[in-house]
């Protein structure tokens, strides 16, 4: 009962605020947020057949019991929701990344803390052999979904120099793009979720290259196919906005004059170069966790939705953290906090930062 009422009393409080967004000093009348946060490894407590999921059930290396589980399911949610109170609305979309199935994300927002979102769920059973998939949230009142599609990776008609053996491409998996179409106040967007395969070994960037080319020959058909629409690609792409994956062969450009119709511009590449990060390996620090956005919503007309400045910088994304998603102190001071750390359950959250943009008119 008391659960119930502090949900409403949520819900009231959402609806409230949620009209208006005010970050870092900006403030209009109706913005949309749209957001990627990689959740690391959300499994639930059971085997799902066909799945190397063993390290995360309760006989199993992690311990994965239903008390650490319902431990992550709150720790996810209260980043989200805390997002929430920092924007003055829940995200319209959240892309999410490292959820085992379905019902870890029903269980997710069925979470006190998300229950005034009232979010929907997109997602589709992928082929990784861990069983990790992507999926989407979204808030039917500010997005109305229209159709999605699960892309999987293809090495058939590629461009890209790949370095596997046809026996190894025959046996790689990897998590599929998800691909949903709908309106946000009206207009026609078409957002792309997708984790590019990791860099483990220091390998894989033509498999990543690989994936945004799909990504990009996917997104030049529906803009084609749709004029004007408005086009948000999100991930963790496993590699920086410099690198080839993202700059060459899905076209993320660094600065908004360098966009060109049907190009990409990637608004965390200025953001790296300014001192941000999403997450960080040996001391350094990486924004893997990117959120681009197409010519037609950057460079929309007026009276049309568009990507927002979130500062007085100029910068139009935002890496979001707080002192309980940072590692205090030990070797991995100021890293992300994450759930295990060498082995050890530390109730953490992640090891990334989530990420997100701002659209309005």
């Amino acid at each position: 009962m008391k659960r119930n009422i502090f949900s409403v009393i949520l819900l009231f409080f959402f609806i409230a605020v949620g009209i208006s967004y005010a970050g870092d000093g900006l403030k209009t009348k109706q913005n949309y947020v749209i957001g990627f946060y990689n959740l690391e490894n959300l499994f639930d407590t059971y085997h799902d057949d066909g799945k190397n999921d063993y390290e995360f059930l309760p006989d199993g290396k992690n311990e994965w019991t239903e008390v650490k589980y319902k431990k992550k399911l709150h720790n996810m949610a209260t980043v989200i929701s805390e997002m929430a109170k920092a924007n003055g609305a829940f995200h319209t979309v959240l892309g999410i990344s490292e959820v085992e199935n379905r019902l870890v994300i029903e269980d997710l927002v069925s979470q006190p803390e998300l229950l005034p979102a009232r979010y929907e769920i997109v997602h589709y059973d992928g082929p990784d052999r861990r069983g990790v998939d992507v999926a989407l949230l979204y808030r039917p009142d500010q997005f109305d979904y229209i159709d999605s599609r699960s892309i999987p990776f293809s090495f058939e008609g590629t461009e890209v120099p790949i370095t596997l053996s046809k026996e190894e491409q025959d046996y790689f998996r990897t998590r599929d793009i998800l691909m949903v179409h709908g309106k946000i106040a009206g207009e026609d967007f078409a957002v792309y979720v997708t984790h590019l395969p990791s860099r483990i070994g220091g390998k894989g960037g033509d498999l990543r290259s690989l994936g945004a080319e799909i990504i990009r020959e996917d997104a030049e058909r529906v803009m084609k196919e749709h004029p004007g629409i408005k086009v948000v690609v999100m991930g963790d792409m496993n590699d920086d906005p410099f690198n080839e994956s993202m700059s060459k062969w899905l076209g993320g450009k660094r600065n908004p004059e360098e966009v060109q119709p049907g190009g990409f511009f990637d608004p965390f590449w200025k953001m790296l170069d300014d001192g941000f990060g999403s997450l960080a390996y040996r001391d350094v620090w990486s924004i893997f966790d990117i959120i681009m956005v197409n010519y037609d919503l950057l460079h929309a007309p007026e009276g049309s939705l568009t990507v927002q400045k979130l500062d007085k910088k100029g910068h139009y994304g935002a890496v979001f953290k707080r002192p309980f998603m940072v590692t205090q102190k030990g070797q991995y001071k100021g890293y992300p906090f994450r759930t295990f750390s060498n082995g050890k359950f530390m109730n953490g959250y992640s090891d990334h930062f989530p990420t997100y943009i701002v659209v309005g008119k």
